[in-house]
């Protein structure tokens, strides 16, 4: 019984964290999501992003509905969309994907919005790359949530990425640690054709396409949020 009670679980998570191939409308679609996501967490400034982590972020990185689930062992597995700051502003969204995995006993399925801010030019090189690992090639910690950091610095020196998760409403600090973030290379060919690379893009060299309007003008605005709310 027990091994029949697995082996459904399993059937009905792969699914769920299996990629397939992206078009415009899918991308843009998700755009739209992560700036949702974006907005809402930053609408509640009391249980938001802090204005010292918001004004610190060389890259804001969303994942909407980030899929965790597992029967003995767990999973997780998202698409999620990234700018990172440029001389001139934000810059074009590149796209990225998480995958990863950790034992323990851990049932059922949940769907989780995933925020990541990468705080220096450390996080900021690892995810220029094609593939890296949160814990391994990324230090990463659970990030602050308020109106503001504590006084003290250690969220800034402690790690290269702050890993926050919204899951049934509720906005805290994540530990993310053994993920694999590497390069959606089917969204970046469906928003910018191919040959384009995730460096070219998140270097500002690219601009922005319509459908990115409403992240872009969500991580402007949630800078702005974490200010005013003082």
């Amino acid at each position: 019984m027990k091994k029949i009670l697995l082996v459904a679980v399993v059937m009905c998570l792969v699914p769920l964290i299996s990629w397939a191939d992206q078009t415009r409308e899918d991308v843009d679609d998700r755009m739209a999501k992560a700036a949702e996501v974006l907005q809402q967490v930053m609408a509640t400034p009391d249980k938001g992003i802090p204005e010292e982590v918001m004004d610190h972020a060389k890259c804001v990185a969303v994942v909407p509905h980030l899929v965790k689930g597992g029967f003995v062992f767990g999973a997780e597995g998202g698409r999620g969309v990234v700018t990172c700051r440029t001389g001139h502003g934000w810059s074009a969204p590149a796209f990225f994907a998480v995958e990863g995995g950790s034992w323990g006993l851990q049932i059922g399925v949940e769907g989780i919005d995933l925020i990541m801010i990468v705080q220096n030019d450390k996080g900021m090189q690892d995810l220029l790359q094609s593939k890296f690992q949160i814990g391994a090639d990324a230090s990463a910690a659970a990030g602050p949530v308020g109106r503001h950091a504590s006084a003290d610095t250690d969220w800034k020196l402690n790690a290269e990425i702050l890993t926050y998760s919204r899951a049934k409403g509720i906005f805290a600090g994540l530990t993310l640690n053994g993920a694999a973030v590497h390069r959606d290379d089917d969204s970046m060919k469906a928003i910018y054709g191919p040959g384009v690379s995730t460096r070219t893009v998140l270097d500002g060299h690219v601009p922005p396409t319509p459908g990115a309007r409403s992240f872009l003008n969500a991580v402007h605005s949630a800078r702005v949020q974490s200010r005013e709310a003082q």
